[in-house]
């Protein structure tokens, strides 16, 4: 039996953790203020979805594709304008919340990296040079 990211990371206790304190980050950094004013005043809905995807991609139960069918992350994120500051606003509210998760180092690094992909895979808007 292989042991997944989802279980290293504490299965769903650590996921919702995981959730929750992104968007606790989201919600009171004011570098994030972008991002959060994309999202709805009630996050309740983004952490169900965030937890439920996160859940399937870190190897555990696929509880969004269940609910939703496949991700397809790039065009449900199509709607919102999403550039390098989006991006990098959405990764340091997740990386402050990766830092308060109890993990192997290696793996918080993995994720991180990962998840640094993931960001950048969803820009959808060019970067404009001053």
């Amino acid at each position: 039996m292989s042991t997944t990211p989802y279980d290293l990371i504490g299965g769903e206790t650590g996921i919702r953790r995981l959730v929750d304190k992104f968007y606790f980050y989201m919600d009171i950094l004011p570098q994030a203020k972008g991002i959060r004013a994309m999202h709805a005043p009630n996050l309740a809905s983004a952490k169900d979805k965030l937890f439920k995807f996160l859940s399937g991609w870190l190897g555990g139960p696929n509880l969004f594709i269940e609910e939703f069918g496949h991700p397809m992350l790039r065009a449900r994120h199509f709607p919102f304008a999403i550039g390098e500051a989006e991006r990098d606003q959405w990764m340091l509210c997740m990386n402050k919340a990766l830092d308060e998760v109890t993990m192997d180092a290696r793996l918080r690094e993995n994720i991180r990296n990962a998840l640094q992909q993931l960001a950048t895979h969803m820009i959808n808007q060019e970067t404009t040079e001053s």
